[in-house]
């Protein structure tokens, strides 16, 4: 049963767009409904990682918004950094699961039992995806990855009527 998510941004949780403000602010855009399968994830026991190779305000703030408090910023080697913290917190290989998008994800994604990517992903990493998320990333792709982690566990209802008071 998984009972960590990892998530990639740049990609994943966003567009992959990098958008600046006229005071050189960077900007991104996060999806409602990728926000909406976290908090379902949360509900059914799962702790929420963000790990970044980039670092940005706007990432804290939205991290903050989901009350995620494992967030990660500026790791420029993933695996090196979950190898450990994986070690640090018992977790074993079949208990992971991690979301991601690009090259610079591959070798965190072979650390985890099970991985899942946006539509939008590098073809290397829809190759060694188990799951391909019908969304693209930035638009739903993290909530597709969370319900159908959910369901293939059998606590996708429960976590549905816990989360949002309805039964589905």
């Amino acid at each position: 049963m998984i009972r960590l998510l990892v998530l990639d941004v740049d990609g994943t949780l966003t567009d992959g767009g990098i958008y600046y403000d006229s005071t050189g602010n960077e900007l991104k855009k996060f999806g409602v409904k990728d926000g909406a399968g976290l908090v379902l994830a949360r509900t059914a026991g799962i702790r929420v990682m963000i790990c970044t190779g980039r670092e940005c305000e706007a990432v804290r703030c939205r991290a903050a918004d989901l009350k995620i408090t494992d967030i990660y910023q500026n790791v420029p080697h993933k695996a090196d950094f979950l190898q450990k913290f994986f070690a640090e917190n018992s977790y074993a290989r079949e208990e992971i699961a991690y979301c991601g998008d690009d090259l610079n994800d591959l070798a965190a994604m072979a650390l985890c039992g099970f991985v899942a990517c946006p539509a939008d992903a590098a073809p290397e990493v829809k190759a060694r995806a188990d799951y391909q998320c019908p969304q693209r990333g930035g638009e739903g792709a993290v909530r597709g990855a969370v319900e159908h982690i959910l369901r293939t566990d059998g606590r996708w209802h429960e976590a549905v009527k816990t989360a949002f008071h309805v039964d589905v």
